[in-house]
């Protein structure tokens, strides 16, 4: 490990890496619509030299960096979109384009990469192998970029992939890794209890579909508590309740929809069935119907272990034993997992957060933000593990 010459190229790169997330910062686009940030991306990547340069999709980019000497292909992910909220930073580079703003970090995700690219085709003559830059678009919005550029091609070869993601819950200077699960499957169910409208004076003349509707959702809560082993890691959450106009009038249909998070395949499978028949059982009981609607989101990510130890032996042997964190999984959701597909990975967390600065807001909100010293962090990181995986 050449720690100390690849620190250096990492300090001298630092002003450049906040330089190009404060751009994407300014300039954000929303899932699958990312077509001025794939193309800066393309172009800043075109002025390093030594890269072989494609785009896969309309709106994601590849670089391939082929080292002085054969070995194994490592790719190497930052996802670029950005999300539907209106910013309320004060500092100077905030978002340009009106509601929409990058609330989760993947502005700081592709200036860590580029930081990287530029830093790794400088070195290619010390590359065994192969390194795949992939700049995804579309994280945020399902079916997701990973699943389009996996089948582009761009995992094509590749014996291994890492990726990271700067997580503002964790204080700056920490690398957060976890063995084996490391983020849940995302998936969404939408219901409609349809009753039967009325003057709330006479609810009797109803089929009331607000309170039916509540102790559905009351009972989605059984799932979790009564029908699943305790050991196992399940969320059922309600996220959306609509129904009514006004205060005299009980509406004849109520929305419902939410969010299951598991990882193990064979309970996420059952978790439709169970809440089916729930949901089946109070409305048939109360004269009530339904319209029950569940769809799959992306596969967990889990990570593979000897990638993962990897991870760990470069964080102690660049940073120290305070940098790491071994960390319990959670119930957010990533498709890195469709890379997952067709190599082993590892999932990491660059710890962003600041309290003294200021920066404690949570991902996806107006005032989200990131130290930005966590980006040399990462670009450090993700150099130092490219030789560690190659060699």
């Amino acid at each position: 490990m050449q720690t100390i010459s690849f620190d250096s190229l990492v300090e001298q790169t630092k002003e450049e890496v906040i330089k190009w997330r404060r751009h994407f910062h300014q300039y954000p686009e929303l899932s699958f619509h990312e077509e001025k940030t794939a193309q800066y991306v393309y172009d800043t990547l075109q002025s390093f030299g030594n890269l072989e340069i494609s785009r896969p999709t309309k709106t994601s980019v590849m670089a391939r960096l082929i080292g002085s000497q054969p070995g194994k292909v490592l790719a190497i992910r930052a996802d670029m979109d950005a999300l539907p909220i209106e910013e309320e930073n004060t500092f100077e580079f905030t978002s340009k384009n009106p509601g929409v703003m990058h609330a989760c970090g993947h502005d700081g995700h592709t200036a860590m990469l580029l930081g990287t690219a530029k830093i790794l085709t400088s070195l290619k003559d010390k590359i065994k192998g192969e390194v795949r830059f992939l700049f995804q678009h579309a994280e945020e919005l399902y079916p997701g970029g990973a699943e389009e550029m996996v089948q582009a091609g761009v995992m094509d070869g590749v014996d291994m992939i890492i990726g990271a993601h700067l997580w503002a819950p964790m204080k700056l200077g920490t690398v957060g890794v976890a063995y084996g699960p490391m983020m849940a499957a995302p998936d969404t169910f939408y219901i409609t209890v349809e009753g039967k409208g009325g003057h709330a004076a006479l609810p009797h003349d109803t089929i009331d579909s607000i309170a039916i509707a509540s102790q559905v959702v009351t009972n989605l809560q059984h799932i979790v508590s009564r029908n699943t082993d305790p050991l196992d890691n399940l969320v059922v959450s309600v996220t959306k309740f609509i129904g009514g106009t006004t205060h005299n009038v009980i509406p004849g249909s109520v929305e419902i929809c939410g969010t299951v998070r598991s990882f193990n395949a064979d309970l996420r499978k059952s978790v439709p069935e169970l809440m089916e028949r729930v949901i089946k059982g109070i409305t048939e009981a109360h004269g009530a119907q339904y319209k029950f609607n569940y769809e799959f989101g992306y596969r967990p990510v889990i990570n593979d272990e000897h990638i993962t130890k990897a991870i760990e032996e470069t964080i102690l042997e660049v940073f120290d034993e305070k940098t790491l964190d071994l960390m319990k999984p959670n119930m957010g959701g990533e498709d890195f997992s469709a890379f997952q597909q067709k190599a082993p990975g590892t999932f990491f967390y660059v710890g962003a957060g600041n309290k003294e600065k200021d920066i404690s807001y949570p991902h996806h909100h107006a005032r989200f933000t990131i130290d930005e010293d966590a980006l040399e962090i990462g670009v450090n990181l993700f150099v130092h593990a490219t030789f560690k995986l190659l060699d």
